[in-house]
């Protein structure tokens, strides 16, 4: 099987794309891995699968497959490269458009200074809809990892997060207490875990372990997150900038009942063809 795809990345979230619109894409989880494998693929945190939508209010359908093959459901980096590769592949003339995703429509736009912004949709708290195991809401909650209590806020960007508040991101345990956060039993679909250091009420520095990945160079979900996590417990302002490792991404929340909203870069690194 033969096919092209393209290399792009989001603050150093690196992303392989591919046109299911015009040509047939139909990858085993193996494969995809095979695809995201940095020493005998491609290499990236995530796959990106463009296809034509199932329902008539949308411009296209959006699939998300993490390094290790599963399927997932939201990625917000993710989430603006694939509106500059339909864009920039002829695939639509539209600025802003509407993509099907698993965890919901959202709506991405191509702004002037050439970033894209995202609108997120609300974000979710009830723990079920995390989906994480608790008797109710609550602002923070308290797990054990390996006989310690740790505090995290819990909610859902259409993929769960776990936000851990430090003193310093670079020296937080990200590997480590990351590894072991994702896979906690609390959270049955695993989570993505969030390091957040508060610098000032706009500004903050984040490292994230994605569920399937490990820690990546940006998560775009994860600065959502964190951001929504620092404004609900009253810590942040209601736009945020958020430092990642591998740059900058903007992140704007007026607060409950609102849609989160997304800016950052999307760049096209290289494109080619590959046999598996």
């Amino acid at each position: 099987m033969k096919f092209k795809f393209t290399k792009m990345q989001g603050a150093g979230n690196d992303f392989v794309v591919l046109d299911g619109i015009n040509q047939p894409i139909d990858l085993s989880p193996a494969q995809y891995q095979a695809l995201a494998d940095r020493h005998f693929g491609i290499g990236c945190d995530q796959i990106l699968l463009v296809q034509a939508p199932t329902r008539p209010d949308c411009d296209f359908r959006y699939r998300i497959f993490n390094a290790d093959g599963g399927e997932v459901r939201q990625c917000g980096n993710g989430a603006r490269c694939f509106a500059r590769f339909v864009h920039d592949q002829g695939l639509t003339p539209k600025r802003e458009i509407r993509v099907e995703t698993a965890s919901g429509i959202i709506v991405p736009k191509l702004e002037d200074d050439g970033r894209v912004t995202v609108d997120m949709g609300p974000p979710r708290f009830d723990p079920t809809e995390i989906p994480f195991v608790a008797p109710e809401r609550a602002l923070t909650y308290a797990i054990d990892v390996d006989g310690e209590e740790i505090e995290i806020s819990a909610l859902s960007m259409g993929n769960p997060h776990a936000v851990r508040l430090v003193c310093d991101s670079e020296t937080a345990p990200v590997l480590t207490l990351g590894a072991k956060i994702e896979r906690h039993p609390r959270f049955p679909d695993r989570v993505n875990v969030g390091f957040m250091q508060i610098l000032h009420r706009r500004a903050i520095r984040l490292r994230v372990f994605e569920r399937g990945s490990g820690e990546t160079l940006a998560c775009g979900t994860g600065a959502c997150a964190a951001v929504v996590a620092g404004i609900s417990r009253g810590l942040l302002d209601a736009s945020v900038s958020v430092e990642t490792r591998g740059g900058t991404l903007s992140i704007g929340w007026a607060g409950a009942g609102s849609h989160v909203f997304l800016t950052g870069p999307a760049v096209t690194v290289f494109q080619g063809e590959i046999e598996l």
